[in-house]
């Protein structure tokens, strides 16, 4: 989780938030690159997370 909220680079354009069953992905798009940083089953913790990222970021919400 610590990568996701320092990792605040400057190319980054958006956040994909894949929803399953067990967990939640978080997706992290740079001009290169998309990361997996996250697998997380906690639903209160995902909320703090959601909460927690830059403005500037276009976020998606898969399910």
């Amino acid at each position: 989780m610590r990568n996701l909220i320092t990792d605040r680079k400057k190319d980054a354009k958006s956040v994909k938030i894949k929803k399953n069953k067990d967990n939640v992905k978080f997706k992290v798009g740079y001009s290169l690159y998309l990361y997996t940083y996250l697998f997380i089953t906690d639903k209160e913790k995902v909320q703090k997370l959601k909460q927690s990222l830059p403005p500037g970021l276009a976020v998606n919400e898969l399910k």
